[in-house]
């Protein structure tokens, strides 16, 4: 039956696809700080509360392999790549990772307050609990990533390409979002009080009380001026 003049169709929408878990090795080896340096290949290994402060390291590979308790703050990263590995209560405070891939990964109760990682790849990441507040994801690209309960005050996510990507109880006060490309991305029950460039979000779903807050900075760059 042909609907009604006015009247929309149904259209099926495609979940958002979650991430794959990391196949992190079952009895990692301890490796010392040494090993983490250029052109180094770590392989199933477990750094546990490993210092890494400020060290500049290129074209590293880290796969199936477990970080606890380390700080990595102000590390510099250039072309590197960590896969099906795990990250728990590390330090990334203020580290700049460039054209740096996360693939299969999972970070649980890290900071990532101010890092950079410009052109960036995150593929089948979870980001869970944390900070990530002032943290910079720009020209990045995010496929199937989670932010579960992370603190994302001013993140700036500007010129990003999103898809399959959820917020889910994050702070998102403040956080940019000037030309990003979205497809599938939800955001649920975040705050998102006086979030920039919001014509980067088109697409997206929000769901909760970040849906009114949204409101307000939709106004604003509208040129719209509430007054109570």
């Amino acid at each position: 039956m042909t609907p009604a003049v006015g009247q929309q169709r149904d259209v099926y929408v495609h979940p958002i696809q979650s991430p794959q878990k990391p196949k992190v090795h079952p009895n990692p080896r301890s490796a010392t700080a040494d090993e983490f340096d250029d052109d180094a290949v770590l392989h199933g290994v477990l750094l546990d509360g490993t210092v890494l402060s400020g060290r500049e390291a290129e074209i590293v590979e880290m796969e199936r392999s477990r970080v606890a308790n380390a700080r990595l703050n102000g590390i510099s990263l250039r072309q590197s790549l960590f896969s099906d590995s795990e990250f728990d209560t590390v330090d990334f405070a203020n580290a700049r990772a460039l054209d740096t891939s996360l693939l299969r990964c999972r970070l649980t109760a890290s900071r990532l307050t101010g890092s950079h990682w410009r052109a960036g790849k995150f593929t089948d990441v979870t980001l869970d609990g944390g900070r990530a507040d002032l943290a910079q994801f720009r020209a990045s690209q995010l496929r199937r990533v989670v932010f579960q309960d992370v603190n994302l005050l001013q993140a700036d996510f500007q010129g990003a390409e999103l898809a399959h990507v959820r917020f889910e109880g994050c702070d998102l006060t403040g956080a940019q979002f000037a030309h990003c490309k979205m497809t599938r991305v939800e955001f649920s029950n975040c705050t998102m009080l006086d979030v920039g460039g919001t014509a980067g979000l088109k697409g997206a779903i929000v769901r909760g009380p970040g849906g009114q807050e949204l409101a307000l900075s939709l106004a604003r760059d509208a040129g719209i001026l509430i007054e109570p």
